[in-house]
Formats: structure tokens, C-alpha cells, sequence
């Protein structure tokens, strides 16, 4: 199911039930959830295909994942052109409950920085509005970061992390996620 923006329809922190500060956390499926750029499959590594290319999956993937979902500090999103297939396909490959994805664009382009940054931010930005993010991706340069940095200067936190395409998703990654966002202040719930 594509997901509403969180400008739009105010998150429900999963423990209390209320509405309040809640981060999304958006990630992509072809960098960070698994190994870019390996001829073959390593050994461990499950291939998911389907009208795209071939993605490796880490299995060790999954149960990181799950583990950093549990703690419901975060609402988790999809923010890849894989759309709906990341919940469907890759999700179930990790062994990852469905949850919502971002209906991205199908931009002709031959780049993913087109504008020098990642083409993603044209749509992740509206959507976000005013809430705070922490954005995973192994495809950001400079100016992305600039636009985090002035995002956050302008009071609306936001944290890109971004793990080596070869190596994808760490622990580590997931550690200064959820350090980042234990910081945030919370919203008072009435």
C-alpha cells in the first residue's frame, strides 16, 4: 500500500497508541538491503527477480531489520524503485513484515543524480513536509547532504545514512538511527 505522507496523516507512536513525534525512516531495497556490484551471488546471498535486475538479498539483512523495527521508535517506508515489489518481493525474502513504500515516480533518466542529487528528494521532500527523517541510501552526494543540513538547521530533523554499495546495510547504520532518533524530543501526548 502506498503510504500517506507523514506531513499529511500524523504518525501513532506504536507503543502508546497517540499521536506524536514519530521519525520515518525510508530505505531503498537495490543499495542498502543488500550487495550492489557483485557479479555473482555470494554464497548466502537469495536472488529476487522480477521485470527488474537481479537483486542479491543478505539474508543477515532481515533479522536487523526486524530487530531495529521492534524497538517502534521509527515508522518504517520503502523509498525505492521497486515500489510495491519491496514489500512483496524483498521483504518476504528477509522475512520482513509488508509495510509501506513510497509510490515513486518512473522518471526517464539516465542517472540517478540528475539535478547533482538523488532524484528521489524531488518526491521524499513534499512527502516528508515537516516531519523528521531518517533517510538510509547508498546513492546520496553533497548536495543531498547540504539538504539535510538545512533541513535540520531549519528545525526539522533529518539524518541520512549511508552504507558502502558493496557492503550495504551494517549494525552501525541501524546503531545511529536509533541514537539519532532517542535524541529527538518527543511530543507531548495530551
Amino acid at each position: 500500500m502506498p503510504w500517506p505522507s507523514p506531513a499529511t496523516t500524523p504518525p501513532t507512536h506504536p507503543k502508546s497508541g497517540a499521536a506524536g513525534l514519530t521519525s520515518t525512516a525510508t530505505s531503498p531495497t537495490d543499495g542498502p538491503a543488500h550487495n550492489r556490484g557483485v557479479s555473482a551471488p555470494s554464497p548466502g546471498l537469495h536472488p529476487a527477480r522480477r521485470e527488474r535486475p537481479e537483486v542479491h538479498a543478505a539474508p543477515a539483512h532481515g533479522p536487523l531489520l526486524a530487530g531495529f523495527l521492534t524497538g517502534g521508535l521509527v515508522a518504517p517506508a520503502w523509498c525505492t524503485s521497486w515500489r510495491n515489489d519491496a514489500t512483496t518481493i524483498v521483504g518476504p525474502l528477509l522475512g520482513l513484515p509488508e509495510f509501506p513504500y513510497l509510490d515513486l515516480p518512473r522518471p526517464e533518466i539516465t542517472t540517478s543524480h540528475p539535478n547533482g542529487y538523488l532524484w528521489k528528494r524531488d518526491h521524499v521532500e513534499p512527502w516528508l513536509g515537516g516531519s523528521a527523517v531518517a533517510w538510509v541510501d547508498d546513492d546520496f552526494t553533497n548536495l543531498d547532504h547540504a539538504w539535510a543540513a538545512e533541513r535540520t538547521a531549519k528545525g526539522t530533523p533529518t539524518l541520512l545514512v549511508q552504507p558502502e554499495p558493496h557492503l550495504g546495510l551494517q549494525p552501525e547504520h541501524l546503531t545511529e538511527v536509533i541514537t539519532w532518533v532517542s535524541q529527538l524530543p518527543r511530543a507531548r501526548v495530551a
